[in-house]
């Protein structure tokens, strides 16, 4: 789906296609800001907005409507108009700490990439003065709601374009996010790496899967399917979490009621959940060794996670071979970026040749939020000079899995 493909009738769709028009330096009194509380009234607009291929899949209607309906979320959705035409609807939600009320992206613990709904045109026409006034305007509709708007894990720059948000203060984000283009073939795209480093790896697995008995790569093409490899997941993630000694991110019932909810629901040319898994035949025919699930809007997939069973099949690399056979099915479908994520681990180094960095744009609206934001960013400094200490990180990793062990033992006792 491109741009042009968007092309639809009704006055929606022509105010977010509209031309705009980059503003003199004075912007004041261009921006109007309307708070609402529910998604319901927003929908036409924002099923608009985000379907334009620019905008993160991550803020599509049906996507935050479900993590809303799961987790009961208190919304403050923004939109924001330029010159009278619609320019920007910003999804939050409210989030009640103890001492701040922070206004954040809706779902975005479990999201890879955060842009804002804007209009098509948005990018072009946002100066820095006019970001700066979007700024204030956003500030101002928050006040007596939120003592800091958060908007994490932006990218300054996403699919050749600069974002809007780009200009806004903000930190970079301790863990970038990393992606492989997709060539039409999997010959063409490995040709970008090691491809004989990594066609030695997918042979090396399949034989040593042949000697359990073969392998077949699936992808879930019903609910119940989809509902059963979520499970196995949950399962093999929280093992993976126990060993490594951190906490299972996903354990919550309402992020996995959340994840079953994606992965139900059909939303056209947009796939919010899609589980693929490697299963074994032969004497364990039907046991699962790894699982990753998938996002797609055009022609951009977001792997969201993945898990592999370490105890049967770990040494075969199950997780490495379904990277493979994914991207493979998915560059002949056309697909032209996969996305591995938010986070610096090695197998992605290995698989990709994009390093996206990403910032943390901080909006305070108090006082208090002043101090929040102060707060964030000397965490944020911290992380960073953690992981830039390999020696420091290390002795970190190693007292978590030791803390974790004695908290099993305890359990188990």
């Amino acid at each position: 789906m491109t741009n042009s493909d968007l092309t639809m009738e009704g006055p929606a769709d022509r105010r977010a296609h509209a031309p705009m028009r980059a503003g003199p330096a004075n912007a004041v009194g261009r921006f109007k800001v309307s708070v609402h509380r529910s998604m319901e009234p927003l929908e036409a607009e924002w099923r608009l907005l985000d379907g334009l291929a620019v905008n993160s899949l991550h803020h599509a209607y049906d996507l935050c409507r479900s993590w809303a309906e799961t987790h009961g979320s208190d919304l403050v959705l923004l939109r924001v108009t330029l010159d009278g035409e619609l320019f920007l609807i910003l999804p939050l939600e409210l989030n009640h700490g103890r001492l701040f009320r922070t206004a954040r992206l809706i779902g975005t613990e479990h999201s890879n990439l955060n842009t804002g709904l804007f209009a098509s045109d948005a990018s072009a026409v946002t100066t820095p003065d006019l970001a700066a006034m979007l700024d204030r305007e956003i500030r101002l509709a928050l006040r007596g709601l939120a003592d800091v708007v958060a908007l994490d894990k932006v990218p300054s720059t996403w699919r050749g374009g600069v974002s809007p948000f780009a200009s806004l203060p903000g930190a970079t984000n301790p863990n970038p996010s990393y992606q492989l283009p997709l060539l039409g073939s999997i010959e063409r795209t490995l040709a970008q790496i090691n491809a004989k480093r990594r066609r030695k790896k997918m042979r090396i697995s399949e034989r040593r899967l042949a000697e359990m008995g073969g392998y077949e790569y699936v992808v879930a093409n019903t609910a119940e399917e989809a509902s059963v490899l979520l499970d196995t997941f949950f399962r093999q993630k929280a093992a993976r979490f126990a060993t490594l000694g951190l906490p299972d991110v996903f354990q919550e019932t309402e992020t996995q009621a959340f994840f079953h909810t994606l992965a139900a629901r059909r939303s056209g040319d947009v796939k919010l959940m899609e589980l693929n898994a490697i299963r074994l035949k032969g004497e364990h025919d039907g046991r699962i060794i790894a699982v990753a699930g998938l996002s797609r809007k055009a022609d951009h997939v977001i792997c969201q996670f993945g898990s592999i069973d370490d105890v049967l099949a770990g040494d075969a690399s199950p997780g490495e071979l379904l990277f493979y056979k994914m991207i493979d099915r998915l560059a002949a479908e056309g697909v032209r970026l996969f996305d591995f994520g938010v986070g610096d681990q090695p197998y992605k180094r290995s698989w990709c040749t994009i390093e996206t960095p990403l910032r943390d744009i901080l909006l305070p609206v108090t006082l208090a939020g002043h101090l929040a934001s102060l707060r964030h960013r000397l965490v944020v400094w911290a992380k960073r000079m953690v992981k830039a200490n390999k020696s420091v990180y290390a002795r970190i990793q190693r007292t978590r899995r030791l803390r974790q062990s004695a908290i099993s033992g305890k359990n188990a006792a």
